[in-house]
């Protein structure tokens, strides 16, 4: 992988140039006309009609029998029909997941020396970063990022992680252990209502040896916030990613039916997104969801991006008991590891990857 070693093009922090008081957006930000997004006038509503699907996870698991089945009912129309849900009374401490937010935040105000310090390159993407992707000259996102591995044990090292805030690197491994604890939830619900084995899913992605990675995105203020994205179309080449959401400004725009649709998070509310490995394991039965996100004139946001994976060696194909004459398998093997690869090659690119899998049946 000697050409992953290094970025293509110096460097440039995004955040950076919004601090400077930039009046335009560089040219190497501004997205084709196709891809710019149609952002909401200040002061007007999210539209409040569109029903996006909210999950109590309450009753996943409980005692009463006929509430679980409900639950599980609304985890796989959300997972048919979106892709994506946001899921409440999740279990995880909302003081946890306000102080984890918050030391990332504090973290991305330290000055650029600071940061500096944990600079990545494309060969793990570990660290803080600015890009994705590796074509020279390609159109960049505006966003900044710090990027972790969190899963397997063997990959986690606490020194690459952020010494400032002090409570970052104790917050983080906190937040890790209770939102894979989410995954593992989530992942036996999946598997039931798929009409699966409970553990199917998780022996089918390595079992006790899966991976997961935490990206915490940072988005500046944009001066003009109608040529630019975010961070461009993509779906999520892992298996679920677990979103914390700036509640304070909305931002993340979900494809449903050809239709861009921005998401008014709820409070205390974690963002579950699909992802192309349960899409695969699924025979598309679920989906994953391609979404993007927007920026803005007014304020800075930040948003956790916690993503649950598969062991990286292990080739991900559609499950037997899905496959059969009316419906064969719709995707041939590949482990994550190639999987992942194109990604790093090639950034965000809408769903053309996971697409791009499809045998010839």
């Amino acid at each position: 992988m000697n050409h992953l070693l290094c970025w293509p093009e110096p460097v440039v922090r995004v955040q950076s140039l919004s601090d400077n008081g930039i009046r335009t957006v560089p040219d190497r930000y501004i997205k084709p006309v196709n891809d710019r997004p149609a952002l909401l006038k200040p002061g007007s509503k999210i539209d409040e009609h569109v029903d996006i699907p909210v999950v109590d996870l309450r009753n996943l698991f409980g005692k009463d029998r006929a509430l679980h089945d409900e639950t599980l009912r609304c985890i796989s129309s959300a997972c048919r029909d979106w892709g994506f849900f946001q899921a409440v009374n999740h279990g995880v401490s909302h003081e946890l997941m306000k102080h984890t937010r918050d030391a990332w935040r504090e973290f991305f105000g330290l000055p650029l020396e600071v940061k500096q310090q944990y600079a990545n390159s494309p060969s793990t993407y570990e660290g803080y970063g600015s890009r994705l992707g590796v074509e020279k000259g390609a159109k960049l996102d505006w966003s900044d990022y710090f990027f972790l591995n969190y899963l397997p044990v063997t990959l986690r090292n606490q020194s690459k992680w952020p010494a400032q805030p002090t409570p970052c690197r104790e917050l983080v491994a906190e937040y890790g252990a209770e939102v894979t604890k989410l995954c593992e939830r989530l992942l036996r619900a999946m598997s039931i209502s798929l009409g699966l084995r409970e553990d199917h899913l998780q022996n089918a992605l390595g079992g006790d040896n899966v991976g997961a990675c935490l990206r915490v995105n940072f988005y500046p203020k944009c001066p003009q916030p109608e040529l630019t994205l975010g961070l461009s179309s993509h779906s999520d080449p892992g298996c679920i990613t677990v979103l914390l959401p700036d509640h304070d400004v909305a931002g993340l725009q979900v494809c449903n039916n050809g239709k861009w649709i921005t998401v008014k998070p709820v409070p205390n509310a974690f963002i579950i997104n699909v992802g192309d490995q349960i899409q695969v394991l699924s025979n598309a039965i679920y989906k994953s969801v391609e979404h993007r996100v927007i920026v803005n004139s007014e304020k800075d946001r930040v948003s956790l991006a916690f993503f649950y994976n598969p062991k990286g060696d292990i080739p991900i194909q559609p499950a037997e008991e899905l496959v059969h004459e009316d419906r064969p398998a719709l995707y041939n093997p590949m482990t994550f590891d190639e999987y992942r690869l194109y990604i790093r090659m090639n950034g965000p690119c809408g769903k053309k990857q996971i697409e791009s899998l499809k045998s010839n049946v």
